[in-house]
């Protein structure tokens, strides 16, 4: 009786909180309707064709009303950066409402499948676990592409300030001409300078975005330039040999210790897979490891030293270049 009346109060909570997000989306779209009526002249502002929405410009309506309601709180603003970092389109309070309501959603149906609210817990908690670790995992490859184009990104800065152009117009190039991730964070730096920001405050805040030590000495080398003059082009070819050296550097050692992080890899998946193994051969055969006390004792210190295992083995082969 306890997990109906649960269940029930769940969903009357999702369906309230979804019909006050289409209200604050409706009054928004309402507001952008008129600002374009006023804007463009129109004789009436029923006279402009209704624009069909697909779902997933519905559903990025709703996340953006619902940002609006978390957008004050301080881990919100702290998830800003993350999703700025990974090339998401979404601020960090419409993150966070995606995080609740897939929780939710995942404990519903769980709970009521397995008939077990516990479970349906575990299930939310891990699907949020999923969700926070692919945005991290992003957030990893979209620097590792990053810096892979920042030498070649410091060479065309080089040659177009000896062909006359400013440093500026040459940063302009490199948002038209090269691929993303580069080009996606060097547009953010044009679109700050040009809504009144300085350049050392756009080139510190697209650092502070992408996170990368490579880059931090270009925006050293670039703001200590400006203030006391230089050959720039040159500095900036130095500069990018540098990161090419130490690329090629990072790709030797990845190679170098490929095997260690095999081996760790073999350490984690070789134990779950003899265990599928021979449940598929005998479903009881392991019985004793999950019913029996020592079983689950045994159990218990097998996992912790597995993730003790693949922590050292991770440390050993993560060489800072």
């Amino acid at each position: 009786m306890i997990f109906v009346v649960s269940l029930i109060s769940t969903i009357f909570i999702l369906i309230i909180l979804i019909l006050m997000l289409e209200y604050r989306s409706r009054s928004r779209r309402a507001l952008a309707r008129r600002m374009r009526y006023y804007a463009s002249g129109m004789d009436n502002p029923q006279d402009k064709p209704k624009e069909s929405k697909t779902l997933s410009e519905r559903l990025r309506g709703l996340l953006r009303s619902g940002g609006q309601l978390l957008s004050n709180i301080r881990h919100a603003r702290g998830l800003d950066l993350k999703m700025q970092q990974a090339g998401i389109p979404l601020l960090g309070a419409e993150f966070m409402i995606l995080l609740v309501f897939s929780a939710v959603l995942v404990t519903v149906i769980v709970a009521v499948v397995s008939k077990k609210l516990h479970i349906g817990i575990m299930a939310a908690i891990l699907t949020v676990a999923v969700e926070y670790i692919y945005v991290l995992l992003r957030i990893d490859r979209r620097s590792a592409s990053f810096t892979n184009q920042l030498g070649d990104c410091l060479m065309m800065i080089a040659n177009a300030l000896r062909a006359g152009f400013s440093f500026l117009q040459a940063v302009e190039l490199i948002s038209k001409e090269m691929e993303p991730p580069i080009s996606d964070e060097f547009k953010h730096v044009v679109r700050d300078i040009g809504l009144g920001n300085t350049v050392e405050r756009a080139l510190n805040d697209m650092d502070r975005r992408v996170g990368s030590s490579d880059f931090s000495l270009v925006v050293t080398a670039v703001l200590i330039q400006q203030q006391v003059g230089g050959d720039l082009a040159r500095i900036l070819d130095t500069i990018s040999e540098t990161i090419q050296d130490r690329i090629r550097m990072r790709r030797e050692v990845k190679t170098l210790t490929s095997q260690g992080r095999m081996s760790g890899w073999i350490l984690v998946l070789l134990p779950i897979g003899i265990g599928l193994f021979l449940t598929s051969m005998d479903p009881n055969y392991l019985d004793p490891l999950f019913k029996e006390p020592i079983g689950q004792m045994i159990l218990a210190g097998v996992i912790v030293m597995e993730i003790i295992g693949a922590i050292v083995i991770n440390r050993i082969v993560d060489i800072d270049v």
